[in-house]
């Protein structure tokens, strides 16, 4: 998906954009890439931390959770590297179109619905055995559902 380097400058560009979590730029990359690359988490937060060390993001707390922002250095460093970035970025809007096209609106409309409720669902605190029955009976229906459409 992309090349060497390349997402340790679409992450630093994220996190200049506004202070972001690790889960949160998952999700935004996704995003921009019309759901074609989510990166793991075992890619993305050592990269943060690869970032913060190179003196690029600065790590503050929030709610018990690792939030990132770009520092007076990684703003210069994404300034210096402007037109990478550029490169970078019309290549995600152009995987975005390629992934948009191949899918019915209606449906990814749909799942990226799915998707937001669950997280502030999971967001909101403990899910208890009853609760996580029901979640999980949903979900299988909807599967079921689909497969026989």
């Amino acid at each position: 998906m992309f090349e060497q380097g390349d997402l340790r400058f679409l992450v630093l560009s994220l996190i200049s954009e506004k202070p972001r979590h690790g889960y949160e730029l998952i999700k935004e990359i996704e995003e921009r890439t019309g759901g074609a690359y989510a990166p793991s988490p075992g890619v993305i937060y050592p990269l943060l931390t690869m970032l913060e060390e190179m003196g690029f993001a600065k790590l503050s707390e929030e709610g018990g959770k690792k939030l990132y922002a770009v520092t007076a250095e990684g703003a210069a460093e994404l300034a210096h590297n402007k037109d990478t970035l550029d490169h970078i970025k019309a290549h995600i809007s152009g995987v975005r179109e390629r992934s948009m096209a191949e899918r019915a609106p209606q449906i990814v409309r749909a799942i990226q619905n799915f998707r937001l409720a669950l997280h502030l669902r999971m967001e909101r605190g403990p899910i208890s055995d009853e609760q996580a029955q029901t979640i999980a009976a949903a979900i299988d229906a909807a599967a079921q559902a689909i497969e026989r459409s």
